[in-house]
């Protein structure tokens, strides 16, 4: 009986380890599109609207996907406490904080601190033009993401049941 019960826990534990990778490489892409879309509307904020970057910023928390809020809204404040950080140190420690927590890659967080070097420095129409291209490579990565999605999701699904019932069977 205590034989069958570790035999469960193990293949439960296994399995559990597989879909938590298999998630990470499911949740990417759409939060991927999460930060263009919340991107897009950043940069409607900075061009068209001429709003001050921490308004823009608190302003795209409230409306985009709240995968990607904290993100923006964290840079907001660090921006609005008046103790005279810049916009690339305020987006940096904001990505500090949203990172851990997200699917998003090393890639991934170099394009948006790319993006933090930008930010409050020059004038609008460069912003754009950093926000557009930025928008363009996590295009290129979203791709590369669902592809992966498509290619890891049921193999690390499969992957952590198989591997959890091959150590049953060595251990039996």
């Amino acid at each position: 009986m205590l034989k069958l019960l570790g035999s469960a826990v193990v293949v439960l534990s296994c399995t559990l380890m597989g879909m938590t990778i298999a998630s990470n490489y499911s949740r990417r892409p759409g939060e991927i599109r999460a930060l263009r879309n919340a991107l897009q509307m950043l940069e409607t904020e900075i061009s068209y609207g001429a709003t001050p970057l921490p308004e823009a910023l608190a302003l795209v928390a409230e409306r985009c996907d709240s995968r990607v809020a904290r993100l923006f809204r964290r840079a907001s404040e660090e921006l609005l406490t008046m103790r005279g950080v810049t916009a690339r140190e305020a987006w940096e420690t904001a990505i500090a904080d949203y990172y851990p927590k997200s699917a998003l890659n090393r890639c991934d967080r170099a394009i948006l601190q790319e993006l933090g070097n930008a930010l409050g420095i020059s004038d609008r129409e460069d912003q754009v033009k950093h926000l557009v291209l930025t928008k363009e490579q996590l295009q290129m990565e979203q791709a590369k993401a669902e592809d992966a999605s498509a290619r890891n999701t049921k193999v690390y699904n499969y992957l952590g049941f198989l591997g959890g019932l091959t150590i049953v069977l060595i251990l039996i």
